[in-house]
């Protein structure tokens, strides 16, 4: 499998393991695991990763992943199509259009940002 050049790539590696408080009340933090894995039809891109937004009780608030696949549709009939890449906001699970690792951590800081807002009113 080809993998092509992601010039962000390094910065997303670089946040492995890091957490960060993301309010200035110190209630939401947000958590990085990201790693490089064979590239593959699931992780064409090499990485496995998750970035995570928590709240006070540790509970996730937002998070963007490959960790496991979703799938979309079922029933009979109902062609089922499988991803890898996808988000979590509350219980809702969406897929999640991978382009490289500078539009993965921009997305994710725009709906951390957003949530923020929205808590503050």
């Amino acid at each position: 499998m080809n993998i092509r050049p992601d010039p962000g790539l390094e910065a997303l590696l670089f946040l492995d393991g890091e957490s960060f408080v993301a309010d200035t009340a110190g209630r939401l933090w947000v958590k990085f695991d990201v790693r490089r894995v064979e590239a593959s039809a699931s992780r064409p891109h090499g990485l496995k990763y998750s970035l995570t937004l928590h709240n006070e009780e540790g509970e996730r608030v937002l998070g963007f992943d490959n960790a496991h696949p979703v799938r979309e549709g079922s029933g009979p009939g109902v062609r089922t199509r499988v991803e890898y890449d996808h988000k979590h906001q509350g219980k809702r699970i969406r897929f999640y259009d991978y382009e490289d690792a500078a539009t993965l951590l921009s997305d994710f800081w725009r709906e951390v940002e957003q949530i923020l807002q929205e808590r503050s009113l």
